[in-house]
């Protein structure tokens, strides 16, 4: 006698339907996609930064920081110009700047300019730091002159 094998789960005939298109979208790939070019700009990133570097000056008593050996440029509201207490104009401004750090090794300058100064001729004394060679300029604010801040908000 026979013996009928029993197939679980196919009692039933399934037919084929006609294929229809999907109108949903397939996101992985556009996922895949965009985290690769989020780790690109990641890792590009620090590579477009540009910017300044500034050093403040230290109030510590360190040999290398001494007052005596800091450049200080002062940029009064009448436009003149001077390097630890000497007038300079500006079209010597680079020359001097050069004379002045080519025998230092280090190459920090801080500018304390007036408020009255437009950002133009501040940035003319920075171009002018640049150019001679110099490779930190620091920015002296007038209330880090007063006393480290102590006055209220404009």
């Amino acid at each position: 006698m026979k013996h009928a094998h029993k197939h679980f789960g196919a009692e039933k005939v399934v037919t084929a339907e006609t294929p229809h298109a999907s109108s949903d979208m397939n996101v992985t790939p556009l996922i895949d996609v965009l985290l690769v070019l989020l780790i690109i700009f990641m890792a590009a990133l620090p590579l477009t930064q540009k910017g300044l570097d500034i050093n403040l000056p230290l109030e510590t008593k360190e040999p290398s920081n001494e007052p005596s050996q800091q450049i200080m440029l002062e940029y009064t509201a009448d436009r003149q110009i001077s390097i630890n207490k000497q007038p300079v104009s500006l079209p010597e401004l680079e020359n001097e700047l050069r004379r002045i750090f080519e025998t230092r090794k280090e190459k920090t300058m801080f500018i304390a300019g007036a408020g009255a100064l437009r950002y133009a001729d501040i940035i003319a004394v920075i171009d002018a730091a640049k150019g001679a060679g110099i490779e930190k300029v620091g920015i002296v604010t007038e209330r880090m002159r007063a006393g480290g801040g102590a006055s209220s908000g404009n």
